[in-house]
């Protein structure tokens, strides 16, 4: 980051501050409902030194008061951002809504919607696992450091030492936070425990200098060409203690925690097993689909969903001659087929990376008459670190840094060269990249005249909706017309998220298992069975969230059917995608109000 760029930010939070704590109040509140969004935003982050280095307006700047720091984990932090929550939702309400209009009032819905949303029952703000084999705090706080935390001079290293440091006593907080869910009957099925014993042993057991946070900070000062010997040898020793004594002790602390509790474990998988289980789920319905739908609606969508994909899967399996009873049948003769494979040999993963970085080029030039702009920062195409690589998902997106220094990632999971399929990676590309959900997420950054909150804060049904909604987008451009292959794997991918409403539903409400889940969602999308494994157990620690991808597409193509309805022939879809993107992440229901309010304007 240059001198100028440091400036500019600089003076830029300080305004900022001096706005937020400089305001006049009229029955406490500011006098600018602006002050107000961006005051409930950088207090929330001033509390989460890590949201801030992964947002990465300040770090290394004259400003940065956090960048040693890790974010706090107890009970006690997670109840008081509950009162802090509430506390605003009801100083939100002392404006006069009805005065608002345009960009304003959708802040206001939008910031509205967030805190009722957060603070409907206190009770649920721990009905989750913070240690868990998709995105529990054990690989989780490895991949921030060594994606999020630069290490740019003397400084930046001291920074991510004393966070290494810090590794202990997060650790503890995020021990003590087990326990008390523990003490309120929240404990999660067996195997979860199962597969974070093993991950965190494997990952302390490593000599420190194979340790890929020790490895992180040894690449990174190797590069730095104007540092000294001396000061590398010792930034390096005392990374290697930090390792050694205070993230190895943190690391044993939640293992001792994990084994006192597993005896209390069981095999349940679905919420529904837990105290007011059904009632936590249907407001997990709500808060992911962001729409009001009961998760017995969302079950018979799914089902329905389903029939309709196998039916036009079927249709293109008969084109290319291959028959079977399932889907999973004829995915098999298809995955037969050693050209829809990479052999595994040398160099493999760097060409696997090298093609994906190819579709995209050619999908930003494929999907360009479909938007108006496109967003000024690049994306990249990267590896899952291969000690997350178990029990991370297939892929997924990280946002670029709203100072440039960090492009939007692409995280593909090379664990089996066998899982990447040919046929599947065109699709993909899409969804993680372009035109999903880096369109989506990088242009919001750029958005102008919004409060902070509205660029950043991402609300699942509206951004995995969008990156879904555009897979579909590559057969309206004709990307698949000579490939029935990789339409094939588009219809995969469609189905998978059709699928995923029916076992979601299914484990949560239902009262599934485990084994019955895994074995609809193998017969029914063709996938391997350790993907289909993976995903089910996502599912299971993260109830609701899978249901956000296909009914957040199928409501953007809901409003876009009725756009073109009632527009005729003045419907534009760059228009119409640019309502959708650059009015930032928001809830489907005020999306839906957004967009009858552009078609009303062009009609009139």
């Amino acid at each position: 980051m240059n001198i100028k760029k440091i400036i500019l930010y600089s003076l830029a939070v300080l305004l900022l501050l001096f706005g937020i704590w400089g305001y006049k109040l009229i029955w406490g509140k500011p006098f600018n409902i602006d002050h107000f969004f961006e005051r409930y935003l950088i207090g929330a982050a001033m509390h989460e030194p890590e949201l801030l280095t992964m947002v990465g307006i300040i770090d290394n700047s004259m400003l940065d008061f956090h960048s040693d720091k890790l974010s706090d984990a107890s009970p006690a932090h997670t109840i008081r951002m509950y009162e802090r929550d509430r506390k605003y939702l009801d100083m939100l309400g002392r404006y006069n809504r009805d005065r608002l209009s345009g960009q304003k009032a959708i802040s206001y819905d939008m910031v509205e919607w967030l805190l009722e949303t957060n603070t409907e029952d206190q009770r649920w703000l721990f009905y989750n696992y913070p240690v868990n084999q998709t995105f529990g705090v054990q690989s989780n706080l490895p991949s921030f450091l060594t994606t999020h935390h630069q290490i740019i001079d003397e400084k930046s290293a001291e920074n991510y030492i004393s966070r290494l440091r810090a590794t202990e006593k997060k650790f503890e907080q995020v021990g003590e936070s087990i326990q008390y869910r523990a003490d309120r009957d929240i404990i999660p099925p067996r195997f979860v425990f199962d597969h974070v014993l093993k991950e965190m042993r494997d990952f302390i057991g490593q000599p420190v200098n194979e340790n890929p946070l020790y490895e992180n900070i040894e690449s990174k000062l190797n590069d730095l060409e104007d540092m000294s010997d001396d000061v590398r040898d010792r930034l390096l020793a005392e990374a290697y203690s930090a390792i050694e004594n205070e993230v190895t002790n943190g690391y044993n602390h939640l293992i001792d925690t994990i084994e006192e509790l597993y005896p209390y474990t069981g095999d349940n998988a679905g919420v529904w097993a837990l105290p007011h289980g059904d009632q936590f789920y249907r407001y997990m319905t709500r808060m992911h689909t962001s729409l009001d739908i009961t998760p017995e609606e969302v079950h018979q969508i799914g089902l329905q969903e389903v029939e309709r994909i196998k039916y036009e899967m079927f249709e293109l399996f008969d084109e290319i001659g291959i028959c079977g009873e399932t889907v999973a049948e004829r995915f098999s003769v298809l995955d037969e087929d050693p050209d829809m494979f990479y052999p595994d040999t040398a160099g493999v993963h760097d060409q696997i990376i090298a093609d994906y970085m190819e579709q995209i080029e050619y999908l930003y030039e494929k999907t360009s008459p479909l938007f108006k702009r496109t967003p000024e920062a690049p994306v990249e195409v990267r590896r899952v670190p291969e000690y997350m690589e178990a029990t991370s998902p297939f892929a997924y997106y990280n946002i670029p840094a709203l100072d440039g220094s960090r492009p939007g990632i692409f995280f593909i999971n090379l664990r089996s060269i066998d899982e990447i399929t040919k046929y599947g990676m065109m699709t993909l590309s899409a969804h993680e990249a372009v035109p999903g959900h880096h369109f989506q997420l990088a242009l919001a950054q750029e958005i102008e005249n919004v409060p902070t909150i509205r660029r950043l804060y991402p609300f699942t049904a509206y951004t995995e909706g969008w990156a879904l909604y555009t897979e579909w987008l590559l057969d309206e451009v004709g990307v698949y017309d000579d490939d029935p292959y990789g339409n094939l794997g588009r219809l995969q991918a469609e189905m998978f998220r059709a699928v995923r409403l029916v076992v979601d539903t299914g484990i949560h409400a239902k009262q599934w298992t485990r084994e019955e889940a895994i074995d609809y969602m193998y017969e029914n999308t063709g996938m391997g069975m350790t993907d289909v494994t993976a995903e089910i157990e996502r599912y299971i620690v993260m109830p609701g969230q899978a249901l956000a991808y296909k009914i957040g597409m199928m409501h953007i193509q809901e409003l876009r059917a009725r756009a073109e309805d009632e527009l005729g022939d003045s419907f534009d879809v760059a228009e119409f995608h640019d309502v959708i993107l650059m009015n930032g992440s928001l809830p489907l229901e005020i999306l839906t109000g957004v967009v009858e309010d552009w078609i009303a304007e062009k009609r009139d």
